[in-house]
């Protein structure tokens, strides 16, 4: 059993480290360095074929880049296939799965697999829902995919804006930050995405809650490394990839953190905190530590990665939607919100 561990403190050599990591993450995704580009061009983007209506946006453009794959270069699940949990084989009883419960029916979403995909569309109890991941912010999201009474699926632009994932709606292809849930180009500026609570849970974990529940499989098992992490030692790296925000104070870019937005006002409270202290209690929040859950973004192989552990969120014994990210995503999304340490 691996004890919990805080990610590595930085050191001299960690700016070297994290030159290596990028070049890790590029050559892990098929990418080469020359393919990032950090230049805002919608003539260019239009040029690629898309139909975003970049007049219309709540943003300044030039805060988007390349992350370098093209439009669903990192491909989402359209058809997802799904295994009982009494068939499911393979996991590491510490591995992290998104837990998603709508009406009592449960699915887990492995991120051995939603790192390679990001996106998952998907149906659960009759509702629409987007299963999403970020990687570079560790932001694990399930939204509703209706917007105005229509339903519609996403995709990955490609694009990365403070290092976080930028989806598109398939129907008008407008732009979307991952973090937020808002429409930030294209005709649907500014639209906001409703959020579904999901935990990050240990595989351990979900299926003794759900033992009736279904998980997430491979349509392709030999599409993607399933298992290998391809940003591996990026949650020990001193800086975030292709970010170029404030950072924050205090604390470590890439340490672990809670946000809470559901709440009167955003809540951020260290892991190290919830780690050291079990649990707290912000305005009827209460945040709890849970062991047994491994980093997806520590080694190469998913199932030997430290510990770091995770959390439930309720209020009043009900789920809250909530984030597990890093420090550096608080700081450029959530700018006025302190975090707890």
């Amino acid at each position: 059993m691996q004890p919990f561990a805080s990610p590595r403190p930085a050191s001299a050599g960690h700016a070297y480290l994290s030159g290596i990591i990028v070049m890790a993450l590029l050559a892990g995704l098929g990418l080469a360095a020359s393919t990032i580009s950090a230049t805002a061009n919608p003539e260019l983007w239009q040029r690629e074929g898309w139909r975003t209506d970049f007049s219309k946006t709540a943003i300044d453009l030039a805060e988007i880049m390349s992350g370098g794959p093209p439009r669903d270069g990192i491909p989402p699940i359209d058809e997802p296939i799904f295994l009982p949990v009494s068939q499911t084989a393979g996991l590491d009883d510490k591995e992290p799965v998104m837990s998603v419960v709508i009406d009592g029916q449960a699915r887990a979403y492995p991120l051995s697999i939603m790192i390679w995909h990001e996106i998952v569309n998907d149906t659960l109890a009759g509702r629409p829902i987007a299963v999403t991941y970020c990687p570079l912010c560790n932001a694990a999201i399930v939204f509703d995919r209706t917007i105005a009474g229509a339903v519609t699926t996403f995709g990955t632009t490609g694009k990365l804006r403070n290092s976080d994932l930028i989806m598109y709606d398939r129907d008008t292809e407008s732009w979307w930050q991952q973090f937020t849930g808002e429409a930030i180009a294209g005709s649907r500026t500014g639209t906001r995405l409703d959020v579904i609570p999901s935990r990050l849970d240990s595989w351990q974990n979900f299926r003794a809650r759900h033992p009736g529940g279904e998980v997430l499989a491979p349509g392709n098992p030999g599409l993607r490394a399933y298992g290998k992490n391809p940003y591996a030692g990026y949650d020990s790296s001193a800086v975030p990839f292709l970010y170029r925000g404030t950072m924050p104070d205090g604390i470590a870019p890439l340490a672990y953190v809670v946000v809470v937005r559901d709440a009167p006002a955003p809540l951020a409270v260290s892991l190290d905190r919830l780690h050291r202290d079990g649990s707290v209690d912000l305005d009827g929040v209460e945040i709890t530590w849970v062991p047994g859950v491994r980093s997806v973004l520590d080694t190469a192989a998913i199932d030997e990665g430290r510990e770091i552990g995770g959390v439930t969120v309720t209020r009043n014994g009900m789920d809250l939607a909530h984030e597990l990210t890093f420090a550096f995503v608080v700081k450029a999304f959530l700018p006025q919100t302190e975090i707890m340490q």
